[in-house]
């Protein structure tokens, strides 16, 4: 790996352990063996490489979304079942020890204290809206049209980020994917006798 790919997964393991705000350029450039000159040179800033192996972490986490075995998920596109598997899926990240979910509740926190970084993380999110899409209701990523994604992906991306919230605050009271796919149940059953 060259000094680039170094910073990154240096930088992913500082946050897994330090956080955000407690990680510095010394400690990624000490997990990374670089030197301080390459964060600069590489991605601009400490917040903007620490963005990026954020972004690289969330990234990583797609075939656990999708169960991971060998046959991936097992429902059909766009039912319910799909909608409680998947979330099944993701809530089974927030629950394994060292979650790097606690890192998205602290970046929330921090958006307004670092606007380059939020609105990377932005676009970001954006990114995460495309691939929850296929993820729940069929297709590819590179086939969801924009509209869908301001609309679908974000209610998507609410619920995602509601649950990082709830898991990280109470884990024990926080809702699993049989909870949500029966609330959506009733939506759903409400909405049709209108």
């Amino acid at each position: 790996m060259g000094h680039r790919e170094d910073l990154l997964e240096g930088a992913k393991r500082c946050l897994l352990e330090k956080g955000f705000a407690r990680t510095t350029a010394r400690d990624i450039v000490k997990e990374s063996g670089t030197n301080l000159a390459s964060i600069g040179y590489h991605y601009g800033s400490k917040d903007a490489l620490l963005a990026q192996a954020y972004v690289a972490l969330v990234e990583g986490m797609g075939e656990a979304f999708e169960g991971g075995g060998a046959d991936g998920l097992t429902t059909e596109p766009g039912s319910v079942e799909r909608f409680q598997e998947v979330w099944s899926n993701i809530i089974g990240t927030m629950r394994e020890p060292g979650s790097m979910w606690r890192l998205s509740m602290e970046i929330v926190v921090m958006g307004d204290q670092l606007p380059e970084l939020r609105d990377h993380l932005a676009l970001a999110q954006r990114e995460a809206a495309r691939g929850l899409i296929p993820l729940l209701m069929g297709g590819r990523e590179e086939d969801v049209p924009e509209e869908l994604l301001d609309t679908l992906g974000m209610f998507y991306v609410t619920v995602m980020t509601g649950l990082i919230a709830q898991w990280q605050f109470d884990p024990k009271t926080a809702p699993g994917g049989e909870q949500l796919a029966e609330g959506l149940r009733l939506v759903i059953e409400a909405a049709a006798r209108k």
